[in-house]
């Protein structure tokens, strides 16, 4: 059987159990069209494949760059974002460090795959904003999954015009293609492995027996573990496993980049100590600059959005699951709370929808 993304959807339905949907049907096609263009040599449309959580976008857009034969790439989207804050970085000095480095990717691939596109921090915003043009100027076809369509990305965030050339760049540039379906395909039956426990006062923590199972015969050290330039205090490290409270691991002022040396050095990761994360938001503020500190002065005015004071530590834990998740990295979590009262409330409520949905289907056997 030729190898495109066609024929392993088909594949799928027909030999491994899939469910047919009418919506991944849609994205297949267009996929396949996005393939053979590929394959002719030509550079057309790319895809944009947006919807709610679980409808299989990823999957889709694997098997899609499963089938290139030529050279392409696939990242997580934070972790491209990491990858050009560090490449601008080390073209600094270059009369136009985004152009040189959308033309240093255009030498490398011919197809760029996003997963998760999801812009929330302003400078990503400012970025994006010139460099999905240049890289559609190079010639470089980008295929993306997000859980939003194109015109909601940053959609409140400050200084958003900024961002609206990127926006404009992927309507023109990209197929938009909706994938919402009626089934959450990450809750299809499958054999049940539990990696969530919901503590008990006065009882024995499941993490105890976790951690024993899962390092075997090393019973590991409780030595603080250093990770670039900073240390993560730990209730035991093996080999294999690390144990951590989430105060010490999402309380603290610890990266993207952080969470990926984790998943680069262990297959498993314990968090216990995990709470109730929703919570009622503050009242927003207005930010002024030291100038207008002293008077409300309309033009420089902006008002910041409503935060509850768990956001910081809840963005980290959202992104510690997204690592997880990417890499097949088991995360086991011992909660206060049962799984579906993580977060009920909040200016995160719409990024931890996918959260919960990947953390229903870490208790999954095929999972990892």
């Amino acid at each position: 059987m030729a190898m495109t993304p066609y024929a392993l959807y088909q594949q799928a339905i027909e030999q491994q159990g899939f469910a047919a949907d009418p919506a991944q049907a849609e994205a297949v096609a267009a996929l396949q069209h996005c393939f053979e263009v590929l394959e002719q040599g030509r550079s057309g449309q790319g895809v944009y494949l947006w919807g709610p959580v679980g409808r299989g976008k990823t999957w889709l857009m694997d098997q899609f760059q499963q089938c290139l034969a030529v050279p392409s790439r696939r990242q997580h989207f934070h972790h491209f974002m990491a990858w050009v804050h560090q490449r601008l970085f080390l073209l600094s000095g270059t009369a136009d460090p985004l152009h040189a480095l959308a033309q240093e990717l255009a030498r490398d691939i011919r197809v760029l795959c996003f997963d998760e596109l999801f812009v929330s921090d302003i400078g990503d915003a400012i970025i994006l904003g010139r460099l999905f043009q240049v890289l559609f100027d190079q010639g470089v076809v980008i295929v993306a999954t997000s859980n939003q369509p194109p015109d909601q990305l940053y959609l409140d965030g400050f200084n958003r015009e900024r961002f609206l050339p990127a926006i404009a760049a992927i309507q023109r540039h990209m197929q938009i293609v909706s994938v919402a379906g009626e089934q959450d395909h990450r809750l299809h039956p499958g054999e049940q492995r539990q990696r969530y426990w919901i503590a008990e006062a006065g009882k024995p923590g499941a993490m105890v027996e976790v951690f024993r199972q899962l390092s075997a015969d090393d019973p590991g050290t409780d030595q603080p573990l250093q990770v670039g330039s900073r240390q993560i205090q730990v209730i035991r490290r093996s080999e294999q496993v690390i144990w951590c409270r989430f105060a010490d691991l999402c309380e603290q002022p610890l990266a993207a980049t952080e969470f990926m040396a984790l998943c680069d050095r262990y297959t498993a990761i314990l968090l216990e100590g995990l709470p109730a994360l929703g919570g009622v938001q503050r009242a927003g503020r207005i930010a002024r600059g030291t100038e207008d500190g002293a008077r409300r002065v309309v033009a420089g005015d902006r008002q910041l959005p409503a935060l509850s004071r768990r956001d910081d530590s809840v963005r980290r834990f959202i992104a510690l699951v997204d690592e997880c998740y990417d890499r097949r990295v088991a995360l086991y979590l011992e909660a206060e709370v049962a799984l579906e009262a993580l977060y009920t409330q909040g200016y995160l409520a719409f990024p931890f929808r996918r959260t919960l949905s990947r953390l229903r289907e870490m208790q999954l056997q095929r999972f990892a």
